[in-house]
């Protein structure tokens, strides 16, 4: 067993490894470019180590932000190894994509908000606000574009296109959906004849990390089909919605953008920034629309069809993220505490699953099907608190650690077993392991986890 300080140690070692001066890249081979929401918790470690950095990786996000004002969910990085990963995507066929940076198409869960406040709160008042001012033209340009690009009907909830924007690639919700009314005619054939097997030839992903915890190869082709048809729509949100592609008010995305809110407008009140009253409108309305989400014959909430408003009720690790939003009543709360602390559900030894254990869609090492995830946890157990379920973040940030006290800091863990699986030395995996012990440290100086 080691001791925090050992944790710490390796950790600290962990996010240097994967430094690239103004980003820190999630993992040395698969992933190595910028992601949005990665760096977004990758901050959450740095602005305990090096408060100057964690500023940096963030500014270094907003590098890559479009003209009409969303962030997307990667900047590429530069040279000529990575030109297939710059042309898959082809940023520069919109008019919007940046100049001097080529970047994804799509972006991811709004944590940017959370990070900048995250890293607000090391400095001392007057820095604060001069980090908040000169982050909020783009901030204010990134919450106006959720709404005025992905709300086009002013009900208050975000649409996504695409599942790799929910952070969650491979979500059952999303896939369930894809594979009964949306997987291409062409994927079929390759399906029921057996070839999508060869496709495994060309993988990337599966040259380090084992292809039984990643994507099947069937997902792994629709969603690379869905990626190249909003390439082709020149990522136009009109053209998309218009030929009907995915599109779903996806739950995770739409709980982190009420708390995104939240401390957007703290952000603005900090500065004395104005907010255009028509944003304002539109973010009382998220609060009160997340409540559409909620199915009260099951007692969980759900992402919905923005086409049908057909809630899809496939379960996810997705319903408990409303408890990071902070909005929902105690009652309804309590609820989804409850599926945490069922050991057959989402209390196994090893918590919290990306998808319950009761659900057929299961599975303790495939991505985002079974696993446990450091942000997702670090979500949730932020939520717990902020309804008053202080032991039992306690124990879920607990439960965490003792999955990276061997050194291990991978992408996700077997939530049966402990198994580190994916990537490893992961950055996400260190930043927050840092940030709790870091955290819990500042709270109580002679604690010993």
């Amino acid at each position: 067993m080691r001791d925090s300080d050992s944790i710490l140690s390796q950790a600290e070692a962990v996010l240097h490894g994967n430094d690239r001066g103004l980003y820190t890249i999630p993992a040395h081979g698969l992933y190595p470019h910028q992601w949005l929401w990665d760096s977004c918790f990758i901050a959450l470690g740095w602005r305990h180590l090096d408060i100057e950095r964690a500023k940096i990786e963030i500014l270094s996000l907003l590098r890559g932000q479009w003209k009409n004002g969303m962030v997307p969910h990667m900047v590429f990085t530069s040279g000529s190894a990575y030109k297939r990963d710059r042309n898959i995507w082809r940023s520069w066929v919109s008019p919007f994509a940046p100049e001097d940076v080529t970047t994804s198409g799509i972006t991811q869960p709004p944590m940017l908000t959370e990070a900048i406040v995250q890293v607000g709160e090391k400095m001392d008042l007057l820095d604060r606000r001069s980090w908040y001012r000169q982050v909020f033209p783009g901030l204010l340009a990134f919450h106006e574009w959720l709404y005025t690009e992905r709300d086009p009907h002013g009900e208050g909830l975000t649409l996504q296109i695409h599942p790799w924007e929910t952070g969650l690639d491979n979500t059952p919700p999303w896939m369930a959906e894809l594979h009964e009314h949306l997987l291409p005619w062409w994927i079929r054939a390759l399906q029921k004849t057996g070839t999508e097997k060869l496709t495994g030839m060309f993988r990337r992903d599966t040259r380090f990390v084992p292809k039984a915890q990643r994507f099947s190869n069937v997902d792994a082709l629709a969603l690379y089909d869905t990626q190249r048809r909003l390439r082709r729509k020149a990522y136009d949100i009109n053209r998309i919605l218009d030929h009907s592609l995915f599109a779903i008010e996806d739950l995770t995305f739409n709980s982190i953008l009420v708390r995104a809110n939240e401390n957007f407008l703290q952000i603005a009140k900090s500065i004395r920034a104005d907010v255009p009253p028509e944003l304002l409108k539109r973010i009382e309305l998220t609060r009160a629309s997340l409540e559409d989400l909620w199915d009260p014959f099951t007692e969980q909430y759900y992402s919905r069809d923005f086409t049908t408003h057909r809630l899809l009720k496939t379960p996810s690790i997705a319903t408990l993220m409303p408890l990071y939003a902070g909005t929902i009543s105690k009652e309804r709360a309590a609820l989804l505490v409850k599926s945490i602390e069922n050991e057959h559900i989402f209390g196994p030894a090893y918590p919290v699953p990306s998808a319950p254990l009761n659900s057929a869609w299961f599975d303790p090492i495939r991505y985002w099907q079974g696993p446990t995830w450091f942000n997702t946890n670090w979500l949730i157990a932020d939520g717990l608190r902020r309804y008053g379920y202080h032991d039992h973040a306690e124990a879920l940030v607990e439960g965490s650690l003792e999955l990276v006290r061997s050194g291990k800091f991978n992408e996700y863990y077997n939530p049966l077993s402990g198994e580190p699986l994916g990537a490893q030395n992961f950055s996400w995996t260190a930043a927050i392991a840092i940030d709790w012990l870091k955290s819990h440290k500042e709270k109580d100086p002679d604690a010993k986890r």
